[in-house]
């Protein structure tokens, strides 16, 4: 439960209908299986000690009688289990029978959540046995002990204040209100569903889209275990079609048609995060539902949930196609707008031959061709200077030939060279003033040439840049209108590649796909043997290990230790654990130390869930301090 984590099991076991006894072994022997496998809450399905399918059985005093026994005995086998456990069983209450869901708990029966919506269409007819349950929950006699009995009863662990679970049943999830609504809204950060939901065409795809819906609109964990095979086929066919979900995304499924259990992890520090920057999320500030304790211990969970090691860029060739196209649409649209308003009459685009000025320069050719404006009013223009080799500057010149824009050359060195003599900068020194005044001169060609041509110049800067603060201030930091301002290093490589893919021009084709094997690097450096001396990587890190930082930093708010934990996770085999924390540091570092160039960005379009923007996404005062972060890391 390190780090918010908790281990949660969906189980449909074997049954036999009306077969209590033996219903309840495969019970008891799928606590054993969930619980040795570090479940701390395990879900069964509805009416699971009984089975659903009784029918009219359900009025018999013995069959309800023998399942009154079972809840007990399967109550007491929790005893030494570490796990709080939902069973379903129908109850006879005062004259009338209700379809709950059982809360069991070190060897106690915690509560009895009834539930509240009964189907009685199509095949269902449960009006027929069963009555809805009370609107509020009340307490209630059952084997000598007070316990509540209603809807909406929420668990609460008094190992982990955030950790507290509701149940509803079955239909519940699918009337136009839910129970579980109030439950979130009171606190609830996992939702369970014991359900008997039977296969039919489509019916699962349905379903699967039912429970992600729901747990994104509540932001929170859902657990859903359903009937399966040992129901009656007498008209029906249930599938054990299982699933545990996070916010709008599945962690698992169960495979259809086939009893067993599944297993995820929620993440309860996740979810409490989304739910306070969600101003639209609103909690009941009245506290009107029953709260239960009950008893977990704090341990360490194993992860079996996945974390993608690009989280920006799908793992699917055609979700990632559709992404491409969609944020080059969205930038375009962007600059389109910007241009129109400003009546610019050209665009300026420093080129260089690298993956950010080439994105930017055909994000501008996109823009023209939605403006109906002639490309010849795109002003490609490269600048040779100390770094600059011949493989970047051939690429920046054919490229910028090949999409039609007005290319133009403007050599650096000799101003440069007299800047140096006029601050007194030694032309042998290569620190950080060699390096930023030659960026800041090429900002400076930049924005008089878009003086020149009423024109407006266009940032090639990428999220991840600005995440780390490379950049040179008030130099390639600063433009009219930043396209790339929102788009994160490991997918501007992906739109590049889009874009190079769906072209009939091979020999624009070529140059793209050489500038997808050119190393990252600002050129500011002389080149070695005619090659680049300076690669980014090398400097500040990688940045697939960086956007993964900058994701999981700022979209859900997760501590650098647990950052950490995760990309141990995911780079596995890829980065060892020393290099990770090496420059997860320097993520930190890093990213508080140069908070002040992000405070004065340029404008630029929002493409994604994580932005930098100060206007909007991310304000951060420029003097904040990273010790709590560094040390957390520390630790």
């Amino acid at each position: 439960m390190k780090h918010g984590f908790v281990k949660v099991a969906a189980a449909s076991c074997d049954i036999r209908v009306a077969d209590v006894d033996y219903n309840t072994e495969q019970i008891c022997r799928m606590i054993d299986e969930t619980t040795e496998a570090g479940a701390k809450v395990v879900v069964f399905p509805e009416l699971c000690i009984t089975g659903y399918t009784c029918g009219d059985l359900f009025t018999q005093d013995v069959l309800l009688k023998r399942a009154r026994k079972a809840l007990w005995k399967i109550a007491d086998y929790t005893k030494e289990k570490d796990a709080l456990v939902f069973v379903g069983v129908p109850l006879a209450v005062e004259g009338e029978l209700y379809n709950t869901a059982a809360a069991l708990n070190r060897g106690k029966i915690l509560g009895l959540t009834t539930k509240t919506f009964l189907p009685n269409y199509g095949e269902f007819y449960e009006m027929r046995q069963f009555r809805e349950g009370p609107r509020e929950v009340r307490e209630i006699e059952f084997g000598g002990e007070k316990i509540p009995f209603g809807p909406q009863i929420l668990f609460v662990s008094g190992q982990m204040e955030d950790l507290i679970v509701s149940a509803e049943i079955c239909e519940d999830v699918w009337s136009p209100v839910p129970p579980s609504i109030q439950a979130a809204r009171e606190g609830a950060t996992i939702i369970v569903n014991c359900s008997a939901s039977d296969e039919t065409i489509g019916k699962a795809a349905y379903r699967k889209s039912l429970i992600e819906g729901q747990s994104a609109r509540l932001i929170a964990g859902y657990v859903y275990a359903n009937a399966g095979e040992g129901e009656s086929t007498t008209d029906l066919v249930f599938g054990g079609h299982n699933m545990i979900a996070e916010n709008g995304t599945t962690l698992a499924e169960g495979e259809r048609f086939r009893n067993g259990a599944i297993y995820s992890e929620i993440d309860i520090q996740r979810v409490i995060s989304e739910r306070r920057k969600n101003t639209t999320f609103q909690t009941e500030k009245t506290r009107k539902l029953v709260r239960v304790p009950f008893q977990v211990e704090m341990t360490d969970t194993f992860l079996t949930r996945e974390f993608p090691s690009r989280p920006f860029v799908p793992d699917s060739s055609e979700e990632r196609e559709k992404r491409c196209e969609e944020i080059l649409m969205i930038q375009a649209m962007g600059l389109k707008k910007r241009l129109a308003h400003t009546h610019a009459q050209s665009a300026v685009v420093g080129i260089s031959g690298g993956l950010d000025s080439t994105l930017a320069l055909l994000v501008t050719a996109k823009a023209f061709d939605m403006l109906k404006m002639d490309r010849k009013r795109i002003i490609a223009v490269t600048m040779p200077c100390f770094g600059t080799t011949d493989r970047t500057y051939s690429n920046a010149c054919t490229m910028a030939v090949r999409l039609g824009a007005q290319l133009r050359e403007v050599q650096l060195a000799e101003s440069v060279t007299m800047h140096f003599r006029d601050i007194g900068h030694d032309m042998n020194d290569h620190s950080v003033t060699y390096e930023n005044a030659q960026a800041r001169e090429r900002t400076q060609v930049l924005m008089d040439i878009s003086n020149q041509e009423n024109g407006m110049v266009i940032g090639t800067g990428d999220m991840s840049e600005l995440a780390l603060g490379w950049a040179t201030y008030n130099g390639d930091h600063m433009s009219m209108y930043g396209v790339n301002a929102s788009v994160p290093k490991t997918l501007v490589r992906h739109l590049v590649r889009y874009y190079a893919d769906t072209l009939e021009d091979k020999e624009l084709q070529a140059v793209l796909y050489d500038v997808l094997d050119t190393p990252v690097s600002p050129e500011l450096l002389p080149p070695e043997d005619g090659q680049i001396a300076q690669k980014t990587e090398d400097l500040v890190g990688p940045y697939e290990l960086h956007d993964f930082f900058l994701y999981y930093f700022l979209r859900f708010g997760y501590e650098p230790d647990k950052i950490y934990r995760i990309a141990r996770l995911a780079f596995e085999g890829e980065y060892e654990k020393e290099t990770i924390y090496k420059w997860l540091e320097t993520f930190c570092r890093r990213f508080f130390t140069q908070q002040f160039k992000r405070s004065c960005l340029p404008d630029g379009p929002k493409v994604g869930t994580v932005a930098l923007s100060p206007r909007g996404d991310w304000r951060m005062p420029s003097d904040a301090c990273a010790s709590v972060w560094l040390k957390n890391l520390e630790q």
